[in-house]
């Protein structure tokens, strides 16, 4: 087995499944830093049910899942499938952002200097700093996943995992969500995507998983 300093994820010998199911059955593979994992199969395939297991929400039945330390320390950044409910948040971006510092931020109960920069940073870095003060439910649909990106950002510089990060986005707010994803993964950050999108899986990722009866690595 692979020890976790070997990558910031490693599956060694994974099985689960869900509602009675295995949807992942002895598998074993690693990701590093600065590699963009791309997650493919079918409607109830598992694919954002092995999300969840990473973030400890959906319990494995075999084998180890480890994250390496260093990525822990870091914390892990989540954009999770965007459903009506979050689209109608009564937030404002600049709040919503800075969510994404709370695990920094402890139990104190109220945002530091360096929160507040990093979201500021994390806002310019996605082109939505002119919308800080813009109600989050008044925004595009394009423009709402690049504030959940940038609050995914302010929650870790390490790992990133992103549940169908385009589903809804007009092309030209797909082109620039993945160019942003593949920014972040040129300075170190590890991305785990979950898509439906083939032809984008084999452009921007390093390595592909699909998942369906059988698991196969590309």
């Amino acid at each position: 087995a692979c020890d976790p300093v070997c990558g910031d994820i490693v599956f060694d010998h994974v099985t689960f499944g869900y509602e009675g199911q295995e949807v992942l059955q002895d598998v074993s593979f690693t990701i590093k830093e600065g590699e963009t994992f791309a997650i493919l199969g079918g409607t109830g395939s598992g694919k954002s049910t092995l999300l969840r297991a990473i973030l400890g929400l959906h319990p494995i039945s075999g084998g180890t899942l480890e994250i390496s330390p260093e990525a822990r320390r870091a914390g892990v950044g989540y954009l999770p499938q965007h459903t009506p409910a979050q689209r109608d948040f009564p937030a404002s971006v600049r709040e919503i952002v800075r969510s994404g510092c709370l695990k920094r931020n402890g139990l104190r109960p109220f945002w530091r200097a360096s929160d507040k920069k990093l979201a500021d940073e994390a806002m310019a870095r996605m082109g939505i700093d002119h919308l800080a003060g813009k109600c989050y439910r008044e925004l595009s649909g394009g423009q709402q996943q690049r504030v959940l990106l940038a609050r995914a950002y302010c929650a870790t510089g390490k790992l990133i995992l992103l549940d169908e990060p385009i589903a809804g986005l007009d092309p030209m707010a797909m082109t620039e969500m993945y160019r942003m994803i593949a920014d972040l993964n040129r300075e170190g950050v590890a991305v785990v995507m979950v898509s439906h999108d083939v032809s984008a899986a084999v452009n921007y990722a390093t390595h592909i998983l699909h998942m369906s009866k059988t698991t196969s690595f590309f």
